[in-house]
């Protein structure tokens, strides 16, 4: 008995060997899809990429094949090939709009956006993803957000609105971050119109409060006593009274 149980875990090793080097090319789909499953699980994701290509060019039609564009979308996120992986999320939300799991392909397309500027809430970057280029922060909350409207009890969901959330912040912090660089270099009007983008465009959100200052020292720098006052008026009445609302819950400021 000994012999013979040492006999069969002897043929799944070489199996598993064989498995491992037979020719993708003459493999079964389902074998095909196994290896390159197994490849991406463990952190292998060019090899996945490459078997995940083959299935799709010798199998095109069928669920494996289908699953095989997502999961190469995640391959490609994760070797940080951004291009590649909204590519091929896009290609999968176009093919198969109505699938199971294309929430996950919105997802991913979110990510791949969204890693580009250093990802959620980094606290080792040497630079805020607010002072960075912001065409990718844009595409990632769009994405995000039809996510969470199309699919609202996607299990993505909660994270698709976290991310949101801190795009949002970012994106008016990097318009006062415009704002205050006119400002100091003398461009009072364009400072306001900056400024004013920031408030227009995301309203409560924490970068607001530094928006208004903007737009107050401008309109005194140009002169503008009355706006300036005005403006002032407004500053102090609505951060006086959120500094104040310690009932208010704190998401009524984001």
């Amino acid at each position: 008995m000994l012999a013979a149980s040492v006999l069969l875990s002897g043929c799944g090793s070489f199996s598993g060997m064989f498995a491992k080097t037979e020719d993708p090319q003459k493999m079964a789909v389902e074998g095909l899809y196994r290896r390159a499953k197994d490849a991406l699980q463990g952190g292998n994701y060019a090899e996945a990429i490459k078997l995940y290509e083959t299935l799709e060019s010798r199998f095109p039609y069928g669920v494996q094949s289908q699953q095989a564009i997502l999961d190469t979308a995640y391959a490609q996120y994760k070797l940080g090939e951004r291009a590649q992986a909204i590519a091929a999320a896009d290609r999968f939300i176009k093919l198969y709009p109505n699938h199971e799991n294309v929430d996950y392909a919105y997802y991913v397309k979110g990510l791949a956006n969204f890693i580009e500027d250093l990802g959620l809430l980094s606290i080792f970057a040497s630079q805020d993803l607010s002072e960075r280029d912001q065409k990718s922060a844009r595409e990632a909350y769009v994405t995000f957000k039809t996510l969470a409207e199309k699919f609202p009890q996607s299990r993505y969901n909660a994270d698709s609105l976290l991310r949101m959330r801190y795009l949002v912040n970012a994106l008016s912090q990097n318009e006062s971050h415009i704002a205050r660089y006119y400002y100091n270099r003398g461009a009072y009007q364009a400072a306001i119109n900056r400024a004013q983008s920031c408030i227009t465009n995301y309203p409560n959100t924490p970068a607001n409060e530094e928006a208004l200052r903007i737009m107050v020292q401008s309109y005194k720098a140009i002169g503008n006593a009355q706006l300036a006052a005005d403006t002032e008026r407004i500053y102090k009445a609505t951060f006086a009274r959120a500094s104040n609302a310690s009932d208010s819950p704190w998401w009524k400021f984001w």
